[in-house]
C-alpha cells in the first residue's frame, strides 16, 4: 500500500521500476521520508526492519572478523515498554537473586516481547534429554515441540522456529507433538558455557508465526540474562557455603563443646541437609553392622512455617542392599534419581508406612575411618531436580557429618553404659545367686522321677511351695531333654538362681514364673514333637525366665518415669531386661546349662530364646496374631517356613505367658485379685508422681475389674488360644476354659450394670 503511494507521489512512468524511482525520490526528499515513516509506518514493522538491518551488519563484521557489533544497537529493537521490563527484573532479582527467578523473569520478558500465547522453561541436566523436568510455565504441561526439536537446540546449541503446517528437513519424523500450539520457538539459555535450561515459547493456530527478529529479541534478551544467571550463580554458591561454614562450626561446636546424643544429633543433620539442597524431606539411616540392616527412629524430617521434626517410637529397619539406602550403603555408590518410582531399586515399603510420595532421590553414605556408618537421603527436590552443584555440596557435608556421627555415637555408648552401670548396681543390691548350702540341700533332696498331674493344661500352682516349685522345674526340664547333654549340677544352680532373681512382687514373681514355664512344658509334651530340641529348649528357659527381675510396673510406667532401664531400651523395655537378666545368670560361673551344645546351637538357642521373651511382650502380640491370621485364612502356614515356625513360637509363649485365663475358675479367679494388687501398687505410684492412672489401676475403682477382663479375655486371649488350637489341635483344653472363665466374667459384668442401671 505505501510503496504505491510512495510511487504515485513520485509520478512514475509505467517503463519505470517503483523501485528505481521510489529510491531516486527518498534520496532527494529525505525530510519527506522521514515524515512518511513516522506518521504512516507501523512501530511493529519498523521494529523488523532494524532487525533485518542490524542482522547485515552483523553478517558483515562477523565476515572481517570484527566483532564490535553490541548490544547499543539492540536497544532500537524493542519496545520503549521493554526497557521498564528490565528495570522490573533488575529490582526483582535485587530482592531474590536465584538462579530459578532469573530463569523466570527472563522468560516472562521474552515471552512478552515476542507476543508468545505460552511459554515453559525446560530443565536439562547434564545435556541429558532424559533428564528433563518442566519448570514454572504459565500453563503446566508436557513438550510442545518433539524430542528431536529439543535435542537439536542441547546439541547445536542454537535456536529453532517451526510451525505446524512447514515440513522442516533438520526434523524428518516431524518437529510437534499433538496440541492447539501452532507455531514454537525454542532458544538455549547458556551460562559459563553450558546449558542451562530451554526456553520453549508458542503461538496458536491464527496467529503470525515466530520470525527472524523474534529470534533476535530473545538472544539480546538471552545475552543479558547469560550475565545474571552467572552472577546469580555466583551468590547461590556464596551463600551455600556460607551456610554450610555455619553448620560445619556448629558440628564443631556440638562435638568439643555440647556433646549432645545422637539423636538431637540426628535431627540437626537432617534439618541442615534438608535446607542445603532445598529438598522437602530428609532421612536418615544408620548402620547396624551385627544385624547388616539399615535402621532409624528420626525417620523424616520436613520443615514447614517452623522447623518441624516428626520421629516415630518404633524403628524402622530394612536389610543392607534393599531399596535405595540399602544399596548405597552397601556399595557406597552416590545416587541421584529422578523418578523414584521407576527405578526398581526404589523400595516403596517407606511410603506405604508414611503414607508419603516419593519422586526425586539423593542418597550419599557417610562415611569414618573408611568404613560406612549411615546414609542420609533426601526426597524430592522442591524446584526439578537435585543438580551436580547439590550433590557436591552434599558430599563435603557429609564427610563432617561422619565426623559428628562418630562423636555422637561414643557419647551415647558412654551414656548407655552408665545406665548399665547403674542397674548393674540396683540389680545387685537385691538379688544373688544360689549359694552352695542351697544348692546342696536341693541335691541332696533328689528329684523325683514322676510327678503325677504336672503336665495336665489345669495344674494349680499355687498348691507348691517355692522350693517346691524349684524341683518341679528341673523335673520338668528333665523330663522334656534328659541330661545326657545337660549337667545336672548347672541345671539345679540355674533353676535356684532364676528362683532368686525374681522380685517379691504381688503378681509377676516366681510363682508367676514357673506357672508360665508349666504350661509351656505340657504344651511341649503334648504337642507330638512339632518343635525342634532347640526350640523347645528355648520356648522352656524363655518361659521360667521370661520376667526375670520384674519390678510389677509396666513398660509405659518405665518410660514415663524415665527409669534407667527405659533409657537402655526404648522399646520392650521389661522384655529385654528379662533376656539379659537369663544371659547374666548363664554367665555366671556352674550355672551355663547349655555348656555342652556346639558352638552353632547355642547361638540358635540364644537367637530363639531371645525371641521367645520378647513376644510376651503384649504390644508386639498383636501383629504376631494379624500375620499368623493372614496365613491361616490364605492356608498357606508350612512348618517348614522359619518365618511361620517363629510365628507361632511367639504365639505359644503369649498362650503361656496367659495361661491364668485358662486355668479353672478358683485359680483364675485368685490370680486375677493378685494382678489387680500390682496394678493397684502402680496406679498409687502414679498418682504420688502427680498422674492420674488408668481406671483399672486406681483401686478406688475396683468395679472395672470384671469389664477389663471380658474386654481382656475377649480381645487377647480367646484370639491367641484360637490360634494355638488351629496349629497344635492338642490345646483344645486352653481354649475351653478360657471360653468358660470369658462366660463368668460376662455374667458378673452383666450384674454389675444391671444393678448400676436399676439405681
Amino acid at each position: 500500500m505505501w510503496m504505491r503511494s510512495l510511487a504515485h507521489l513520485c509520478g512514475l512512468h509505467k517503463q519505470q521500476t517503483p523501485g528505481d524511482g521510489v529510491t531516486q525520490f527518498l534520496r532527494s526528499n529525505p525530510d519527506f521520508l522521514d515524515r512518511f515513516v513516522m506518521e504512516e509506518i507501523e512501530l511493529e514493522q519498523l521494529e523488523r526492519w532494524i532487525i533485518r538491518r542490524s542482522q547485515k551488519m552483523k553478517k558483515k563484521h562477523e565476515q572481517k572478523n570484527d566483532r564490535k557489533i553490541s548490544l547499543s544497537k539492540w536497544k532500537f529493537c524493542v519496545h520503549a515498554d521493554k526497557r521498564k521490563m528490565l528495570q522490573d527484573l533488575t529490582t526483582s532479582l535485587e530482592k531474590q537473586p536465584t538462579k530459578d527467578e532469573v530463569l523466570w523473569e527472563l522468560a516472562s520478558c521474552i515471552s512478552s516481547a515476542v507476543d508468545a500465547d505460552g511459554f515453559q522453561l525446560i530443565l536439562i541436566e547434564n545435556a541429558d534429554l532424559s533428564r528433563t523436568s518442566i519448570f514454572k510455565g504459565n500453563i503446566k504441561t508436557s513438550l510442545k515441540a518433539s524430542k528431536a526439536v529439543i535435542a537439536y537446540v542441547i546439541d547445536k546449541l542454537e535456536s529453532v522456529r517451526v510451525s505446524y503446517h512447514q515440513m522442516d528437513s533438520r526434523f524428518p519424523n516431524g518437529s510437534f507433538k499433538d496440541g492447539e500450539e501452532y507455531h514454537v520457538m525454542c532458544q538455549p539459555v547458556v551460562s559459563n558455557g553450558k546449558l542451562a535450561a530451554i526456553l520453549e515459547l508458542w503461538k496458536i493456530k491464527g496467529k503470525q508465526p515466530f520470525h527472524e527478529e523474534d529470534e533476535e529479541i530473545g538472544m539480546s534478551y538471552l545475552v543479558w540474562g547469560g550475565i545474571a544467571l552467572h552472577y546469580a550463580d555466583l551468590y547461590f554458591s556464596m551463600n551455600q557455603q556460607k551456610k554450610l561454614n555455619d553448620f560445619l562450626l556448629d558440628v564443631v561446636k556440638s562435638i568439643f563443646q555440647d556433646m549432645i546424643s545422637i539423636d538431637k544429633l540426628v535431627k540437626k543433620i537432617m534439618n541442615f541437609a534438608q535446607k542445603l539442597v532445598d529438598a522437602d524431606r530428609a532421612s536418615l539411616f544408620l548402620v547396624d553392622t551385627k544385624n547388616n540392616q539399615l535402621y532409624a527412629t528420626i525417620f523424616d524430617v520436613g520443615l514447614d512455617e517452623e522447623e518441624r521434626v516428626e520421629a516415630t517410637s518404633k524403628e524402622i529397619r530394612f536389610p543392607l542392599g534393599i531399596g535405595i539406602a540399602g544399596i548405597v550403603a552397601t556399595t557406597g555408590e552416590i545416587l541421584n534419581i529422578s523418578d523414584a518410582y521407576s527405578d526398581v531399586r526404589f523400595n516403596r515399603s517407606i511410603d506405604q508406612l508414611t503414607g508419603y510420595k516419593t519422586d526425586t532421590i539423593l542418597c550419599m553414605p557417610i562415611y569414618i575411618q573408611g568404613r560406612i556408618i549411615g546414609v542420609v537421603q533426601m526426597v524430592n527436590k522442591h524446584t526439578g531436580m537435585f543438580t551436580k552443584e547439590d550433590q557436591d555440596a552434599f558430599e563435603m557435608f557429609a564427610i563432617y557429618c561422619g565426623l559428628a556421627l562418630h562423636h555422637a555415637q561414643l557419647y551415647d555408648q558412654i551414656k548407655k553404659s552408665e545406665q548399665k552401670y547403674r542397674v548393674a548396681l540396683e540389680v545387685l543390691s537385691y538379688h544373688n545367686t544360689c549359694n552352695e548350702e542351697e544348692f546342696k540341700e536341693a541335691l541332696g533332696n533328689g528329684i523325683p522321677e514322676k510327678i503325677i498331674g504336672v503336665d495336665d493344661y489345669y495344674f494349680n500352682p499355687f498348691g507348691l511351695k517355692d522350693n517346691e516349685k524349684a524341683k518341679h522345674a528341673i523335673y520338668m526340664f528333665i523330663d522334656l531333654f534328659g541330661l545326657t547333654r545337660f549337667d545336672k549340677n548347672s541345671l539345679i544352680r540355674f533353676t535356684l538362681t532364676v528362683r532368686k532373681n525374681y522380685r517379691r512382687v504381688p503378681y509377676h514373681n516366681w510363682t508367676h514364673g514357673f506357672s508360665v514355664a508349666n504350661s509351656m512344658y505340657t504344651i511341649i509334651k503334648h504337642s507330638n514333637n512339632i518343635f525342634s530340641l532347640n526350640e523347645s529348649l528355648a520356648l522352656y528357659i524363655g518361659a521360667l525366665c521370661h520376667d526375670l527381675d520384674h519390678r510389677g510396673k509396666t513398660n509405659k510406667f518405665m518410660l514415663d518415669t524415665a527409669s534407667p532401664l527405659a533409657n537402655i531400651y526404648s522399646t520392650s523395655t521389661m522384655e529385654h531386661h528379662h533376656f539379659n537378666q537369663t544371659v547374666t545368670i548363664l554367665q555366671q560361673e556352674g550355672h551355663n546349662i547349655f555348656s555342652k551344645l556346639s558352638s552353632t546351637e547355642y547361638k540358635e538357642v540364644l537367637d530363639l530364646l531371645k525371641h521367645c521373651i520378647l513376644a510376651t511382650d503384649l504390644a508386639l502380640f498383636f501383629n504376631n496374631k494379624d500375620r499368623l491370621s493372614k496365613i491361616l485364612s490364605e492356608d498357606n502356614f508350612s512348618w517348614h517356613n522359619q518365618d511361620h515356625r517363629l510365628l507361632i513360637q511367639a504365639i505359644a509363649m503369649t498362650g503361656s505367658d496367659l495361661s491364668a485365663s485358662a486355668k479353672p475358675w478358683e485359680v483364675q479367679v485368685k490370680t486375677v485379685d493378685i494382678i489387680f494388687q500390682e496394678f493397684y501398687d502402680q496406679g498409687d505410684e502414679e498418682k504420688k508422681n502427680g498422674r492420674t492412672p488408668l481406671p483399672m489401676m486406681d483401686r478406688n475403682q475396683t468395679n472395672h475389674q470384671p469389664a477389663s477382663q471380658v474386654g481382656f479375655l475377649t480381645g487377647i486371649c480367646s484370639p491367641c488360644y484360637t490360634l494355638l488350637h488351629q496349629l497344635i489341635p492338642e490345646t483344645k483344653s486352653l481354649l475351653d476354659m478360657c471360653h468358660e472363665n470369658l462366660r463368668r466374667w460376662k455374667d458378673i459384668d452383666d450384674n454389675i450394670k444391671e444393678k448400676r442401671e436399676a439405681r
